[in-house]
């Protein structure tokens, strides 16, 4: 069973206060329910965590890098501000996913800087909590792909 971090970075414990006509009613609560739930259903081990110190999720990214975990990441504003994450993430060893429930190529032109895109293995935004679901999707397909290398190969 693989082990996927599903990393949240800072203001994401304000979900559903914080602008629910743009990020939703959800609360972190009820996104880490839906993701526990999806990965059970999937056969994925996941690690959720929330944190509003930057050193701290920096942490946890080097942390995935050693166990050669999968990565769910969103790191809210630090995705458009700290070029200290994006170093971190740059170290995952295995394959990994940038998350955004809005879509912030269509927000505030500074949220169009984006250190994490160009390193990501893919990118979800724009799709609510729906988006944690697809990546979760994704990382199960990358985990049965790891085990049948000869999957899609005729």
């Amino acid at each position: 069973m693989s082990t996927v971090f599903v990393l949240n970075g800072a203001n994401l414990d304000r979900l559903g206060t914080r602008e629910p006509e743009v990020y939703g009613t959800a609360t972190l609560g009820d996104l880490e329910d839906l993701c526990q739930a999806q990965a059970k259903a999937l056969g994925l081990q996941l690690v959720f965590r929330q944190t509003n110190n930057e050193f701290e999720l920096i942490s946890w990214l080097h942390q995935a890098a050693d166990q050669k975990a999968f990565v769910i990441l969103n790191a809210g504003g630090w995705t458009h501000t700290s070029v200290a994450v994006h170093d971190a993430a740059k170290c995952l060893t295995n394959k990994w996913i940038e998350v955004h429930l809005s879509h912030p190529d269509g927000r505030e032109p500074f949220r169009r800087t984006n250190f994490l895109r160009p390193i990501a293995t893919a990118s979800v935004t724009g799709l609510g909590v729906l988006g944690y679901e697809c990546a979760l999707k994704a990382v199960a397909n990358w985990q049965q792909a790891d085990h049948n290398p000869n999957q899609g190969k005729e």
